[in-house]
C-alpha cells in the first residue's frame, strides 16, 4: 500500500547553514541501513523532507526495522505520494487509504492539511473541512475530534500530495558520524554496551576496546564480548574491535599492590591502554559505562583514581542512570539477554574481599611505583600482541 517512507527529524532543523550536512549524513546513513533490506530502495531530500522511496516488492517490517535503527529519526511515516488530480481524486484516496489502513471503522478523527504549494486552489482549513466531509460520508461509523482524534489524518500539498495517518518512532539522536569518534572501554556486562549506544545516538562513531584475561577467562566470555558488540553495530555500523591480553598485567598487579586497590590500578593501565589504542584511531575521547556509587570502582573518588591516567576526555553517559534505568535500554537494544551470560571477563576475577571506595591517589601513585621495574615492558606486549577484528551486525 505504501510507496514510500517520508522520515521527520527533530534537531538538524536547527543547524542553520551546517543543515546539509547533517541531512547528507542522515541519507548516507539510511542507506546503509537498507543495503540488506529486501526490496529497492531510492533515499532523497525535498525541501526540508526525507523520503524513502520504494521500487517494486518490499518487507514492509523489515524496512521500518531497518529506519529504527537509523540516529536521527524521530518519525517514520508510511505514506501515500499521489499527483495532483484534482479534489475529488484526493478525496478518493483519502478513502482508499482509510479503508485498507484501518479494519475497524470505529474511530474519531481529525484531518490536518498543510499546504506547502500555494497555487492550490483550497486553503488548509478549506481541505480540512471538505475532506473531513466525505469521509464521515465514506465511513459514517467514524465522528470527528479535532481535539484529542484517535486518527489524525495528514494531508500535504507538494510537488506530490502527501497522505499519510501513522508516525512510527525513531530512536532520535543525532546522525552518526556527526560528531567525531570515540573509544568504548567494552565489557562483557549490562553497562558498556548501552554506554555505547547512548554516545552514538549522538552522532558519535565508536571503536571498542576488550580486556581479556585467559585463562581466567574463557573463549565463551571472549565470543560474549564480540556478540555483544555485533548487537551495538547494528546501530552504529561496525566496530573495530581490540581485544587485549591483559593476564599479565592483572597477574603482576596482583602480586605486588595491596588487594585492597586491585580493581582501581588496573582500572588504571586499562585506561592508559585504550587510550593508546584511542590515540592511534584518531577518536577524541574515551567512553565507559560507569554509573556514581553501583560498584566500589564508581564512586565520585574511584572515578577520579581512574581520570587522573587519562590524557583525553572520558565520556560516561550512564552516570546518573539507576540500575533499572540501564537494563531498560538494554533490553531495547537487545543487549541484556547477552550480557547476563555466565561468562565472567577479566574485571571479575580478581576482585578484592573489602575493595578501597574512597581511595586517595597519593596512595594509589605509591602502590603503582611497586610496578616500575616490569610493568611499562608488559603494557607494550599486551599492546603489540592485540587482536584487533572488524564486528559487523549480524
Amino acid at each position: 500500500m505504501y510507496q514510500a517512507f517520508l522520515i521527520k527529524y527533530a534537531e538538524i532543523a536547527i543547524k542553520g547553514k551546517n543543515r546539509y550536512l547533517f541531512e547528507d549524513a542522515l541519507v548516507n546513513n539510511i542507506r546503509y541501513q537498507l543495503r540488506n533490506v529486501d526490496g529497492e530502495f531510492k533515499v532523497r531530500k525535498e525541501n526540508g523532507r526525507i523520503y524513502v522511496e520504494t521500487e517494486g516488492e518490499y518487507d514492509y517490517d523489515e524496512t521500518v526495522a531497518a529506519l529504527q535503527r537509523v540516529f536521527g529519526i524521530v518519525g517514520i511515516c508510511p505514506v501515500i505520494l499521489t499527483e495532483d488530480e484534482g479534489f475529488d481524486a484526493l478525496c478518493q484516496r483519502v478513502a482508499a487509504h482509510i479503508e485498507e489502513a484501518y479494519e475497524d471503522k470505529h474511530f474519531t478523527f481529525k484531518v490536518n492539511a498543510r499546504r506547502a504549494r500555494k497555487n492550490y486552489p483550497m486553503n488548509s482549513m478549506e481541505i480540512n473541512a471538505a475532506v473531513g466531509e466525505k469521509i464521515l460520508e465514506a465511513f459514517p461509523e467514524t465522528s470527528v475530534d479535532v481535539h484529542h482524534p484517535q486518527v489524525m489524518i495528514n494531508i500535504e500539498i507538494r510537488p506530490l500530495i502527501n497522505i499519510y495517518s501513522r508516525e512510527l518512532p525513531g530512536p532520535g539522536g543525532m546522525p552518526l558520524g556527526t560528531a567525531g569518534k570515540a573509544m568504548l572501554l567494552l565489557s562483557g556486562g549490562i553497562d558498556s554496551p548501552v554506554a555505547g549506544y547512548m554516545i552514538s545516538k549522538r552522532g558519535v562513531t565508536i571503536e571498542a576496546t576488550y580486556f581479556h584475561a585467559p585463562p581466567y577467562t574463557s573463549e565463551r566470555a571472549k565470543q560474549k564480548v564480540i556478540d555483544l558488540a555485533k548487537k551495538v553495530a547494528a546501530y552504529t555500523g561496525p566496530i573495530k574491535l581490540h581485544i587485549v591480553n591483559f593476564t599479565d598485567i592483572q597477574l603482576y598487579i596482583y602480586e605486588k599492590c595491596p588487594h585492597e586497590e586491585l580493581t582501581i590500578i588496573m582500572r588504571r593501565y586499562m585506561m592508559k591502554i585504550a587510550e593508546y589504542f584511542a590515540k592511534q584511531g584518531k577518536c577524541l575521547g574515551l567512553i565507559t559505562g560507569e554509573s556514581i556509587g553501583q560498584v566500589a570502582s564508581q564512586t565520585m573518588q574511584s572515578l577520579a583514581a581512574t581520570n587522573e591516567v587519562c590524557t583525553m576526555p572520558v565520556y560516561r553517559p550512564l552516570i546518573a542512570l539507576d540500575k533499572q534505568d540501564i537494563v531498560t535500554i538494554a533490553e531495547k537494544i537487545d543487549t541484556y539477554e547477552t550480557s547476563i551470560l555466565p561468562y565472567e571477563d577479566c574485571c571479575t576475577i580478581f576482585v578484592a574481599k573489602h575493595p578501597v571506595t574512597k581511595p586517595n591517589v597519593e596512595f594509589i601513585r605509591k602502590s603503582e611505583l611497586k610496578l616500575a621495574e616490569k610493568i611499562e615492558e608488559l603494557m607494550e606486549t599486551a599492546i603489540n600482541t592485540t587482536e584487533t577484528i572488524m564486528v559487523e551486525a549480524e
